[in-house]
């Protein structure tokens, strides 16, 4: 029996053949609906004429964007494989140490698919995609999705931000990351909406590919938004940018509304649960602000400000949490509501560490810091070892000693970062997520200051 991801592509194909699925707009190439289906049939024959083995075992592989990428995935959905898709930035080796930890079966590395010692094997019919956690805060972890929860995901994300067939996606964040799967993949697969595969993540780059190909919906992050309204560049045809993957500075929303003439919608979610809030106006943005659940999410604030979110979408294998047929989670963010209902969000559930003795909360630094003139973001952590030091950096417009001269005099003194950087942006992994990894090494690492 197949699963209901690869039922929907192909009632896709029947309904859309002869369309363009998927452009590469650094090579110009295009596929269509069916051309890319008969390429999925072509690499599963080529590479495994006898599928059987497929069946049930993960399969690693790291691609960029692009035709390619799609025929591997709908190869291994027609293998009753579960695929497991890497950043295609990671070096072989480390793909070959999360694919033994995963206990995948095999490995694609663009020429061979390599047999792997002790696979498991995912007994459930419409187990097809594990997704692993963007590793900013630890080691990335392994979320096993179903094909039904990918496409409850797509189907929420999709008719909450109202595009569908006869929008054009423009992809420049990775197919595989949980953004990219729910705006961008199963919406190709299973609604037929078109992907232009973005040339390169530079303002003038995409400009370019605006102008040639037309693209109308373009779900981004912030540092590509940032970069964008730096420059003013135009890009005709664009009716609806999305901004996820990290906060969306205040100014940076104000900026490209001005200078580009569209309001760029908030959007908020995690790997576990897909799509949480958006912002369907565009306004909430601007107030600082995420939105708004996607239609066929329920939220509820529990205690400390932490969210829960129930939906179709949200992971439940390995999950205990679960309200009727729905899955659970609750997430690790803190957030407020507003009188009109959109989600805030203020951080990581709060962090503390002891300073000279004294527990000292790492969110209450943070907005002690936010609330200096100049300030515009903000990161804050705490060195390792059993005497820990408090550290930040910020995005400012004044030095650092001003910034915390005039923080030391309204503070306590254990509550004032002894290391304070100032930069002119955070640093981002390839998800668009702030770098935590970078910043304490900035911070704290051997060269620091």
């Amino acid at each position: 029996m197949t699963n209901g991801l690869l039922r929907a592509w192909e009632a896709t194909v029947r309904r859309r053949a002869g369309e363009i699925a998927v452009t590469e707009a650094a090579a110009g190439r295009t596929a269509t609906f069916r051309g890319l289906d008969d390429g999925a049939r072509a690499w599963l024959a080529a590479h495994a004429p006898d599928p059987s083995p497929l069946a049930g075992r993960a399969v690693v592989f790291a691609w960029p964007n692009g035709i390619a990428w799609l025929e591997v995935l709908i190869g291994l959905l027609r293998a009753g494989a579960v695929a497991v898709p890497l950043d295609a930035a990671e070096p072989p080796e480390v793909r070959r140490r999360l694919a033994r930890s995963l206990r995948a079966g095999f490995l694609w590395e663009g020429r061979a698919l390599v047999p792997l010692a002790g696979a498991r094997r995912y007994r459930g019919r419409d187990v097809c995609l594990v997704k692993l956690t963007s590793g900013s805060t630890g080691e990335p972890r392994p979320l096993v999705f179903t094909a039904a929860q990918m496409l409850a995901d797509g189907r929420q994300v999709s008719a909450t931000m109202g595009f569908g067939p006869r929008d054009k996606n423009y992809a420049l964040i990775p197919f595989g990351h949980s953004y990219g799967l729910g705006n961008l993949t199963i919406p190709l697969l299973a609604q037929g909406i078109p992907v232009v595969c973005g040339t390169a993540p530079l303002p003038h780059a995409i400009a370019g590919d605006f102008a040639r190909w037309r693209p109308t919906v373009f779900p981004g992050v912030p540092v590509i938004w940032r970069a964008l309204a730096a420059t003013g560049v135009s890009l005709p045809g664009l009716r609806l940018g999305i901004s996820a993957g990290a906060p969306l500075p205040l100014e940076v929303a104000r900026e490209f509304a001005g200078r580009c003439g569209v309001r760029l919608h908030g959007f908020y979610g995690s790997s576990e649960t897909g799509g949480i809030a958006y912002d369907r106006s565009g306004l909430a943005t601007l107030r600082g602000s995420v939105g708004t659940a996607l239609r066929g999410v329920q939220l509820t604030l529990r205690r400390g400000g932490r969210l829960q979110v129930c939906s179709a979408a949200v992971v439940t294998h390995g999950n205990r949490r679960a309200a009727g047929r729905l899955g659970c989670w609750l997430m690790p963010d803190r957030v407020a509501r507003n009188r009109r209902g959109e989600l805030t969000l203020l951080g990581r559930r709060d962090a503390t560490v002891k300073i000279a003795g004294r527990r000292v909360s790492l969110a209450e630094v943070a907005a002690a810091l936010r609330g200096l003139a100049g300030v515009r973001e903000v990161w804050v952590g705490a060195s390792d070892g059993n005497e820990p030091v408090l550290g930040a950096v910020l995005v400012a417009n004044r030095a650092a000693d001003q910034l915390r001269a005039e923080l030391q005099a309204g503070t306590a003194a254990w509550k004032v970062p002894k290391k304070l950087v100032v930069v002119a942006v955070l640093p981002s992994t390839p998800r668009g997520k702030t770098d935590t990894r970078a910043l304490r090494e900035m911070v704290f690492g051997p060269g620091a200051a």
